[in-house]
């Protein structure tokens, strides 16, 4: 159970592991997480097992995560090793109208609270939480720029925002000479591939990696709440929240690509979570995938994930069982109608090399221990 292989993120020069720990569960403000002592346990397992990419946000459980988080990484001496990334926008003073979003202000005000929590002079990824439907993305990056040039933050990135927006971030950045994006941290697993449409291709083109979160889909593809739809509500109820989409996993579809996940991890003698998280880590533009955990069992065998290499006839078929439908504009690229692009080709594309048209190349072995690839994957 080693993470001693790392990618560079996105287009720049930080290495990072293929499993990031989500420290959303350090503390238990939300009625679940971890106890302080079970939180250092985890921590400790994940450097000593070569991670080096810890996530978390101002937001979560209302600033113990970050407190304790920079208590754990003081304990060890591991500033200078690990990757610390914290995240801002959602409101930590209800009542505020400044004290969430996405602007200047609030920006300003955050990162300063999250250095002193984390008890650090910098972060090394700092992300927009959450897109806020207000803010400019021209505010967001100079501000993000000038962070950057302030010495406070290392690198930066954005989650949970639409392609269109995330695009004319970059390119504002590129334009003005502002400081890049390198990561785009969004919601990927088995369950949910909707990013597949926008984002990956976004990712290869504009030179940033892929953080999955959930990749194991709150727990949904780990196979502990079987086909329990019962489960659906005890999930929902942890938060209070009855209508999330994100809690919506008891489908039909989703049992279908949980039956042939169970089926998968049989056949190669591993537990469903870590097949589920190889897949992951298997595609397109990836540089990692973020895993919690709230027992230390429980990140043991997410770890076990990058110890194998599933091969291609099964990772074909989770591919075919969760095959996102393809909507408008899309079908018009994809594989199922060449016919499409033999007409603005000429028909000779049938002739071109394979991948003439998508000219990215994945690997399905093991990376370098240090490489230059871009989130995983290779241009062509």
């Amino acid at each position: 159970m080693s993470l001693n292989r790392y990618f560079t993120l996105g287009r720049s020069g930080l290495r990072i592991s293929r499993l990031a720990f989500g420290a959303m569960t350090f503390g238990k403000e939300w009625g679940w997480g971890s106890e302080k002592a079970t939180a250092q346990s985890i921590f400790d397992c994940f450097i000593d097992a070569g991670g080096n990419l810890i996530d978390t946000s101002d937001y979560y459980t209302a600033g113990t995560s970050e407190t304790w988080l920079g208590e754990f990484v003081r304990a060890r001496g591991v500033r200078d090793r690990v990757v610390i990334a914290t995240k801002f926008a959602n409101s930590t003073a209800p009542g505020d109208p400044n004290a969430g979003g996405n602007g200047r202000k609030h920006i300003q005000q955050a990162v300063e609270a999250s250095l002193r929590r984390l008890g650090t002079d910098y972060i090394d990824l700092y992300q927009l939480h959450i897109w806020d439907q207000i803010t400019p993305a021209e505010e967001v990056m100079r501000c993000l720029d000038d962070l950057v040039r302030a010495g406070k933050v290392r690198y930066i990135g954005l989650s949970d925002i639409p392609a269109w927006y995330a695009s004319r971030a970059q390119t504002l950045a590129e334009l003005r000479g502002w400081t890049p994006l390198v990561a785009m941290q969004l919601e990927y697993s088995l369950v949910e591939r909707g990013i597949e449409q926008e984002y990956t291709r976004l990712a290869t083109e504009m030179g940033m990696g892929l953080l999955s979160w959930s990749p194991l889909a709150s727990g949904f593809l780990t196979g502990k709440y079987g086909k329990d739809a019962a489960a659906h509500g005890r999930l929902a109820g942890t938060k209070g929240v009855t209508n999330n989409p994100w809690y919506a996993r008891f489908t039909e579809r989703n049992l279908a690509i949980l039956a042939e996940l169970d089926a998968v991890a049989r056949e190669v003698g591993r537990s469903m979570a870590q097949v589920a998280l190889h897949w992951v880590l298997r595609r397109p533009a990836v540089a990692g995938a973020i895993i919690g955990a709230t027992t230390l069992e429980q990140l043991q065998d997410n770890l076990g994930a990058v110890d194998f290499v599933l091969p291609d006839e099964l990772l074909a078929r989770l591919d075919a069982v969760s095959a996102p439908r393809e909507t408008f504009p899309y079908y018009f690229f994809g594989k199922d109608f060449p016919e499409y692009q033999w007409a603005v080709h000429g028909a000779v594309v049938g002739d071109k090399p394979d991948g003439y048209l998508r000219p990215i190349r994945i690997e399905n072995a093991a990376p370098p221990v240090v490489g230059a690839k871009l989130g995983g994957v290779e241009r062509g």
